[in-house]
């Protein structure tokens, strides 16, 4: 039996399912490569017109406690390098983790080389963050972040490791505001399953796949299936993100009034509230996490799912598996 319980008509490409359809599949390449083409500003001879899925173990996509929806992980007709992660909150260590994935293409380079005299190709680490993260910046209305290898001038020094980042939440443009490509696909993304029709601005072969791949009326029921539980992964996860921030607002409350948190009052609120912020949401995402996984793996064993479309939704490990 095919269990729905969505009734967009495109669509969210947030879920896991979602966005691994439209950039993570390659008879949908064309789309992650226009994508690529222009969020990171490329044109003429530079333009990315072929690219090659690599592994994605290589990645450890599987990894249980990940908070990011996918990875993608390719290289371009040029030996381009890129990778490409949507992440759903914040983490600790961001930067360390952005810098840790970025040394994959080294290393898969050094290794498939037998001779190698320090030579890289590119790489483009690009973020999808579905949070504000660089709200300490001057302009925190920008949503665009490009972070190449400069020295302290402001100089760039190396062009083979960029970093971009786009914070969706700041994207904001209205459908007659849109003039670029990438304000095109910003705006799909961020309202695509609030369509009922494919928008004129959103035309022309690229567009017109992107709303072709992603109605759910083209679904065969194991797709819809799919999408359904990945749906509703992405709705509970959602709503124990929003739970845990509450817990965390109450405990910032308490911490508030606290002596230790009271050098003034303004100043102690402040830090008793957001350490208690901190607090309950890494407390309650931990907690949500585990059991949001366990619950929704054996439910989709029920359904009859393969193990690979679980793994798709999930992106659960064998751990996880043994331990259901």
């Amino acid at each position: 039996m095919t269990i729905s319980f969505f009734s967009e008509h495109y669509i969210n490409p947030l879920t896991v399912f979602g966005i691994n359809r439209i950039f993570n599949t390659e008879s949908n390449k064309e789309l992650l490569i226009d994508f690529l083409n222009a969020i990171i500003g490329l044109s003429g001879k530079n333009r990315i017109c072929d690219l090659q899925f690599l592994k994605p173990e290589q990645l450890d996509t599987m990894e249980m406690g990940r908070n990011s929806v996918f990875d993608v992980y390719c290289k371009t007709a040029c030996n381009k390098s890129v990778i490409i992660e949507m992440q759903k909150d914040p983490a600790i260590f961001f930067w360390d983790r952005k810098l840790f994935y970025s040394a994959f293409p080294i290393r898969d380079e050094i290794l498939t080389r037998k001779k190698w005299n320090f030579k890289l190709d590119a790489i483009y680490a690009i973020g999808l963050l579905c949070f504000s993260f660089f709200d300490g910046q001057e302009n925190n209305e920008c949503y665009l972040h490009k972070v190449p290898l400069k020295n302290t001038e402001a100089q760039a020094i190396h062009d083979k490791l960029t970093y971009v980042f786009v914070e969706l939440p700041k994207f904001k443009k209205k459908e007659n505001e849109l003039k670029t490509q990438l304000d095109k696909w910003l705006y799909a993304l961020d309202n695509l399953s609030e369509f009922d029709k494919q928008p004129a601005m959103l035309s022309g072969k690229i567009f017109d796949k992107l709303f072709q791949v992603t109605d759910t009326k083209n679904f065969t029921p194991e797709e819809t299936q799919a999408y359904s539980f990945s749906e509703k992964y992405y709705l509970d996860y959602v709503n124990s993100i929003r739970t845990a921030e509450t817990e965390g607002i109450q405990i910032g409350k308490r911490l508030a009034s606290d002596p230790h948190f009271a050098e003034g009052h303004d100043m102690g609120y402040k830090e008793g509230y957001n350490h208690g912020l901190r607090e309950g949401i890494c407390k309650g995402f931990d907690e949500a996490e585990k059991l949001l996984r366990i619950i929704f793996f054996k439910s989709m064993k029920e359904q009859g799912l393969s193990d690979e479309t679980i793994a798709m939704i999930l992106q659960a490990t064998q751990d996880i598996k043994d331990r259901t």
